[in-house]
């Protein structure tokens, strides 16, 4: 369980959105008799929450932890099952399917990219057109269906190469490359299983949320555990596949290790199908892409249109409209004034009554203050989001070069357990969970009391402490790999074998790492929701998740140009044997690049204005202005 801090914080995304205070008109109280339907209108829940037919749903049948508890089990077995396959990936590429180190790198970059590009694609589906549950449910049966495929690929010796000749002593050597029908039938699983966790990633953990009443108070406080188990579940998940599933695969065989989490998958898929008469649906609001898409054409069509110097003069919601929590007025501000001009009136009388509310003009003629704002904000934040990047890219190395670097030392503990290199992960999430309690607990008070914010760090203080941490935790690793090569040589290990230098080495840049995650990842997943309007949470989590996609195809790209710029007789920088080749150089590379990108941040960072609301009072046409 997470401490009360940590309940206050991941409850924003959940709780932000509340409506207004529902209204209850009560009878006289000389009415004796209550009208028939009274207790049934009392058993349904406020928010809008249909079931799968349509109809109202009941409070007693539906939701709650007991719909919940499925839900959180696709989340699970999604964890499970791509941690299962992504840990190990970099092994199986090498040794199974005998590609190059350097190619393999690049190939689990661009696979782990897309896998958190494609939730742009389930967000938009769900808010568009099929609605939580069946972007789910459509999403996990092709999540299942490619996990089968892989586990064909691993176990059918039709679709997999020969074992490679143990007698050659350098990688590659001996080998037979995987056939064009093997690669296009593995990378087409592993691909599919990209498209299949788009739907689930983006859709999950709101409808979760989805299944508590917040305008009741009791299902509220229920609500209040649920960021909590959420990440629970998700860090059983990752540990459970780097440690058991991982030595299963190294120890016991690919397709158990493979196996298993199909069929974990398969279940958990079952179990969520069959609670579907116990799910609560919130309507598909629409995509808000489409919302943004109005400011720009409204903008560029009336590109010759001057824009009033008074703002009062521009398109904006009434107050009935505003005082909505989905459509909370923003502020004009003065910067990107290209944009106001979807929102000026036009000047034929027609134009203007349709403006003025007789008849609604259209959103793609005239878009409201309000509605621009919102395009400004996501303009806002691009800067923010570019600069981390280089976290993502940096993070990267732990699925891959990391990985190599633990496959050449000495993974004994005891005499007859060999820990493997796949399972280090494992102490980044341990990391995770003992210092995020403490940072909530001691480090978050101690800052308060000097800077007065309630967070401690405000939200880009937080991200760049992590980005700090992470050229420290690149830069860590460089020195051990330099350490790693000078034990090579000092022991003539240049061609082959096991470098007599303990794999817990390496445990000071995977701690490091782990720490810098309580930072920037944690901090990354607040300010994109908490920035993002209100009517766009949803892009703003596909933004969060995009960091971590365009960061590992940025990994992939300097891969390759400093594979292709470094190939010598010794294989480059990042060649097949390790000993011999120079991956300092690219973890030295990387922290320089780490840090440029930090002092970058900063000056964007100061440049940004966080999010502010008002809302006009409807008696005193008043305004009142908060900061987000």
């Amino acid at each position: 369980m997470m401490p009360e801090p940590v309940q206050d914080l991941k409850l924003e995304m959940f709780l932000e959105d509340l409506g207004p205070p529902l209204q209850v008109s009560t009878k006289s109280i000389n009415s004796r008799k209550p009208l028939p339907s009274k207790p049934a209108e009392q058993e349904r829940v406020s928010d809008g929450a249909v079931d799968i037919r349509g109809n109202p749903c009941v409070k007693s049948k539906s939701g709650n932890w007991r719909a919940c508890c499925l839900i959180f089990g696709c989340e699970v077995c999604e964890r499970v099952a791509f941690y299962a396959i992504s840990s190990n990936l970099v092994i199986y590429l090498t040794t199974v399917l005998h590609e190059d180190v350097s190619t393999s790198a690049k190939n689990v970059n661009n696979w782990g990219g897309t896998t958190f590009m494609t939730p742009l694609l389930g967000a938009f589906v769900a808010d568009a057109f099929l609605g939580r549950y069946w972007t789910i449910t459509g999403f996990s049966c092709c999540y299942f269906l490619s996990l089968v495929c892989v586990t064909m690929s691993v176990s059918l010796a039709s679709l997999k190469p020969p074992v490679c000749d143990p007698t050659m002593l350098s990688p590659g050597m001996g080998c037979q490359k995987a056939s064009t029908g093997q690669i296009c039938f593995f990378y087409f699983s592993l691909y599919l299983m990209a498209l299949g966790a788009g739907g689930i990633k983006s859709c999950v953990t709101a409808f979760a949320g989805d299944q508590f009443d917040n305008n009741d108070a009791q299902e509220a406080r229920r609500k209040m555990s649920f960021p909590n188990w959420w990440f629970v579940s998700i860090s059983f998940g990752t540990m459970l596949s780097v440690s058991i599933l991982v030595y299963v695969q190294d120890n016991v065989g690919w397709a158990w290790g493979y196996g298993v989490p199909t069929a974990i998958t398969g279940m958990a898929t079952l179990a969520y199908l069959v609670g579907t008469p116990h799910y609560r649906h919130q309507t598909p609001s629409g995509s808000p892409l489409t919302r943004v898409a109005q400011v720009v054409c409204s903008a560029v069509s009336k590109w010759n249109t001057a824009v009033p110097s008074n703002s009062d003069l521009l398109h904006e919601v009434d107050d009935r409209e505003a005082s909505s929590a989905f459509r909370r007025r923003l502020p004009h501000t003065p910067s990107l004034h290209f944009l106001d001009k979807a929102a000026v009136k036009p000047n034929d009388q027609e134009s203007v009554r349709k403006a003025e509310g007789s008849d609604s003009p259209s959103p793609w003629e005239l878009c409201t203050v309000t509605q621009v704002e919102e395009v400004k904000l996501l303009v806002r934040m691009l800067p923010i989001w570019w600069t981390n990047l280089m976290f993502s890219a940096v993070f990267a190395q732990v699925g891959t070069l990391f990985l190599n670097q633990g496959t050449t030392m000495d993974r004994h503990m005891g005499p007859n357990f060999e820990i493997p290199a796949a399972s280090m992960p494992l102490f980044i999430t341990a990391t995770i969970c003992i210092f995020l309690p403490l940072y909530d607990k001691y480090f978050v008070p101690f800052v308060r009391s000097f800077t007065g914010d309630i967070r401690g760090l405000t939200l880009l203080q937080r991200i760049g402490v992590g980005q700090i941490l992470s050229s420290l935790s690149i830069a860590v690793a460089a020195a051990v790999e330099m350490r790693r090569l000078r034990v090579a040589a000092e022991n003539e290990m240049l061609d082959s074998g096991q470098v007599p230098m303990s794999i817990f080495w390496l445990l000071p840049q995977y701690v490091l790492t782990g720490i810098c995650e309580v930072f920037i990842s944690v901090g990354q997943m607040e300010f994109f929701l908490d920035q993002a309007p209100d009517s766009m949470r949803s892009l703003g989590n596909a933004l969060y998740l995009s960091t971590v996609a365009v960061g590992s195809f940025v990994s992939s790209l300097l891969v390759s140009i400093v594979t292709d710029v470094t190939h010598d007789s010794n294989g480059g920088w990042i060649g097949n044997n390790l000993n011999r080749s120079h991956m300092d150089y690219f973890y030295w590379l990387l922290a320089v690049l780490s840090f440029a990108n930090t002092l970058t941040f900063v000056w964007c960072a100061q440049w940004y204005t966080y999010k502010s609301t008002h809302v006009r009072s409807l008696s005193t046409q008043g305004v009142e202005t908060s900061r987000s």
